[in-house]
Order: structure tokens, then sequence, then C-alpha cells
């Protein structure tokens, strides 16, 4: 497309166990610390996996955030994790916040994406029309349990009058979200949208999961240890939960505005394997995921040889080998050849519908402050990894190297997969 407009990155905000804010968030990632924590809630709950990573803040913080009225009824942690999120990015960008009588920006838009909202809320508002009580439910009830509830509040709060919608394609939502700013802003349709995605925390997310027996119930006294991507001694996912956010805006309207630019995304791709051949609601189909990966290369004009470093979905699963795998053909790289490769869920564990909105910001930042952060708990590669790439592909500590090109993955039940390309920015 020859009126094809490069589309860069201008914000980030980031709510997540590890950090509430992107500095503390850059740091820890840098330093390897995890959020994984044991909470008493899931073991008296006799659940099998008692940890999970969190955000962690207190009820006071929301009013930097939230009003005292806004307030009022609030039950639902993923609103409370976008709404943070969306406005730390929004004011990282120097992006103002309007009046209540200003016009709509017509050139500004919300892309935030979501799995489960509410469901804290649900559960009362059950309760409350079983007992009789319906006048009791509360005018937020419907705001706080629609799926859409997320990117209507962040665009009444930040006036935005072009596109503002809520997208879920489960583990790949966030950086199905970014994709789909980019092509609205690429385009031309909007100059500037905030995009992500959040996620729900606590036992009614997480307790089907663990009915699954697919979360690790070894490590409830050792919780750090628990979330081992890539590693022989792996056991499952531990779940997580919080928000990342993105400035997607125009070069062109950057530059104009004389913005910060963290990086730039050079493209990507979006689509399923349609539950066919190995593919299924719950495992990817390995033809599908090569395909979004040499399509979102393709798509951003850049050569497999440029990747410089993988930040992979990676779970902890026994389908962290498959991943593994689909790379090395995607690529057509192996062995020494192939780019470094991490996973931030050894540090924060699965975010869920937040985890590839958490991810791209950890993306972003490698690429503007120069390092590839390590992976926690793999000094024991698993052994069918070791025989597709070298060890030196999968650090344990952060490098600090300035890598030019990232590619950032997330796989989601239902078989969908998301691929995006982002660049340090140069002129």
């Amino acid at each position: 497309m020859s009126n094809k407009k490069r589309v860069v990155i201008t914000g980030l905000g980031v709510v997540a166990p590890n950090g509430m804010n992107v500095s503390e968030f850059d740091t820890a990632i840098q330093n390897g610390t995890s959020g994984i924590a044991h909470h008493e809630e899931l073991n008296q709950l006799r659940f099998s996996c008692q940890i999970a990573g969190r955000p962690n803040y207190s009820d006071d913080y929301l009013n930097n955030y939230f009003s005292q009225l806004q307030q009022k009824g609030l039950e639902a942690s993923g609103m409370e994790y976008g709404v943070i999120a969306g406005l730390d990015a929004w004011k990282d960008a120097k992006l103002s916040l309007p009046d209540a009588d200003d016009a709509p920006r017509w050139n500004m838009g919300v892309i935030f994406g979501t799995g489960i909202l509410g469901v804290d809320k649900f559960r009362d508002a059950i309760y409350k029309v079983d007992e009789g009580k319906v006048r009791r439910l509360g005018s937020t009830t419907v705001i706080q349990t629609m799926a859409s509830g997320i990117s209507a509040w962040l665009g009444g709060m930040l006036g935005c009058g072009n596109v503002v919608t809520t997208n879920s394609s489960a583990c790949s939502t966030g950086t199905e979200a970014i994709l789909m700013a980019y092509d609205r802003i690429m385009m031309g349709k909007a100059d500037i949208i905030l995009a992500g995605s959040t996620s729900d925390s606590g036992p009614y997310v997480w307790g089907g999961f663990d009915a699954m027996r697919i979360l690790p119930y070894k490590y409830n006294d050792d919780p750090t240890q628990a979330s081992r991507p890539m590693s022989a001694t792996a056991s499952g996912f531990v779940p997580g939960s919080g928000a990342g956010a993105l400035v997607i805006e125009s070069l062109e309207s950057a530059q104009k505005r004389g913005a910060k630019i963290y990086a730039e995304i050079l493209g990507g791709h979006v689509n399923s394997g349609g539950q066919r051949k190995e593919g299924s609601m719950t495992a990817p189909n390995s033809e599908a995921v090569q395909h979004c990966i040499g399509k979102a290369l393709e798509q951003s004009g850049v050569n497999p040889g440029e990747i410089d470093a993988i930040n992979g979905h990676l779970t902890a699963t026994t389908k962290d080998v498959t991943e593994i795998y689909n790379w090395t053909k995607a690529l057509d790289r192996s062995g020494k050849n192939f780019p470094y490769i991490n996973s931030l869920k050894s540090m924060v564990g699965h975010c869920l519908a937040a985890s590839g909105s958490i991810e791209s910001v950890a993306t972003v930042l490698q690429l503007h402050h120069g390092y590839v952060f390590g992976n926690l708990n793999c000094d024991d590669l698993h052994p069918e990894i070791a025989e597709l790439i070298d060890h030196q592909s999968v650090p344990t500590k952060t490098l600090k190297i300035t890598p030019n090109i990232v590619a950032k993955a997330s796989f989601g039940f239902g078989d969908v997969n998301a691929c995006v390309i982002f660049k340090k920015y140069s002129t």
C-alpha cells in the first residue's frame, strides 16, 4: 500500500503482579523479580494450586484514578487494572484529559480487550437477584459486567470519538488489540488509539483451570519457583492477572506533537487453525501458528534472519516444545542460529486475556532500553527444546544488548493466533 502510514508507540502503562507502573515493572523484569505468591484464599477454597500472580495495591491507590462516586460499588478487578494501565499510558504519552464539555476527539479511539470482566460483580448480582433484592444491585452493575465496559469507561474518560470497542480472543486478546489498532492507524482511519487488554483475578476466574489440572500444585510453599517455561520440570501454568496498555499513534501525529517514541510497529498477523489437525479448543494447530508467524514477517517486510529476539507465548506446559518447534520452522532458524527467546510468564504467571498486552509492554521496554530479560526457573532447559535450539538462545539472566527487531506472539484457546513485529525506532 503506497500510502501506508508508519505506526509507533508513544505511551505505556502496566498493572502487573511484579509492578504497578512501567518504572517498577521495567526494574522487576530486568532484575528477574517474580510477582507470584501464595494466596491463603485459594487454600481455604481447597484449590490444588494455591499460588497466583496478582497485582498488589491498596484501596487508597484507586483515588489516583477514580472519583469517590466512580468507586461506589466498584468490584471489578479487571476494570480497575485496565483503567489504571490505560490512564497511565495516556499520561505517559503526554496526552491531555478533556473537559466534560469538550467535543469528542474524532481522531482518537480505544481498543481494549478482555476475556471475562466483572466476575465478582456477577456473583454479587446473582445472590441479590436470587434473594429478591434486585433494587439493591446498584446502577453500575451493567457497566462493570458487560465485556465492553472497560473500553467504554476509558473512552469516556478520554473523550474518544473514534472506534471504542472491546475484543476477546482468549490468550491472544492483547496482541490482537494492538494489531487492530495498528491496522486502523496504518490505513489512516485514526491518529491515536489506546490499545491493550485486562483480566479479572481471583478464584472464580482461576477455578476452571484448577479443575482442568493444568496448574502446578507442587510449589504452594515455594511460589516463585512454580512458573517454569521451557524447563524440563515445568508442570503447568501459574494463573496471573493485570492489564497492559499502549498508546499507538501514526508517526506523523507523534512527530507533529513532539512525542517520545518507544518503538515502531512494523506489522503483524492474526489467524486461526480452525481447530483442525492437532488444533482444538485448547491446543494450537502448528500449521496455523507457523503460517501466522510467516505472514507477520511478510506483512512487516522483515526477513526471518532479522529477528533478534522473540517474546513467546510459552506457558510452562507440554506445548512449550511445540511452540519452539513452530518458531524454528517459521523462521527456518535453529541451533546456534536461533534468536534469543524469553517468556515473561516465568515472573508473572499467565495473565490470560491480559498476557499479550503486558508482554508487549515488556517487549517494547526491551527495545527502548536495550536488553533481553532472562527466563526464571529455566536452568534445566527441556531436552527436546535443547535439541532444537542452543542453550544460549534461552538466557536465564538479563542480557545488556540492544535488539533491533523483536517478535511477540500469543496463542489462545479456540486455536487462535496473533503475532506482532516491533522495531527499535529510527527516523
